[in-house]
């Protein structure tokens, strides 16, 4: 299913749905943060998606790191909460989000490498390597926050 991101686009379409989801920012003891080239847009991103009924955000984001990298991951912290209304995400089969994000930072404990059919491939990369990849900005701005520490604080 292909998936297109608008941001303060007024040609955006209108949201149909709310969805609650979390992410992980999963970085080695090199400093190195754990990346996948998503299938539906070709866009790099961490892993994450939307969170199931029976789970909780902490719960969901373990989940989809390990379906998405084949790592199973322990959550060590919150990078940030993600809600901004000018975000619109559309799917082929007519789904237009709004999506709730919590990111979450994340440590390896267990598993392999693995690449899913939700990816095209899955690097570990530095944080200069990054600045060059293909990245919708909402993802760069998850991923500056996941590699200083969390979001600024007002203050």
């Amino acid at each position: 299913m292909a998936r297109s991101e608008y941001y303060d686009d007024p040609a955006a379409p209108v949201p149909n749905s709310l969805v609650v989801a979390s992410s992980a920012a999963v970085i080695d003891g090199e400093g190195r943060l754990l990346l996948q080239q998503r299938v539906d847009n070709g866009l790099w991103a961490m892993p994450g998606g939307a969170m199931e009924m029976a789970e909780s955000l902490p719960e969901a984001a373990v989940r989809e790191v390990r379906e998405e990298t084949g790592y199973e991951v322990e959550v060590v912290g919150l990078v940030g909460t993600y809600t901004d209304a000018r975000h619109v995400i559309a799917y082929s089969d007519g789904e237009v989000r709004r999506q709730f994000n919590v990111c979450f930072r994340a440590r390896v404990v267990g598993g392999e490498l693995a690449v899913s059919d939700e990816s095209y491939e899955v690097r570990w990369f530095t944080p200069a390597e990054i600045e060059r990849l293909p990245m919708h900005h909402t993802q760069r701005l998850r991923v500056e926050h996941a590699l200083r520490g969390g979001v600024p604080h007002a203050g």
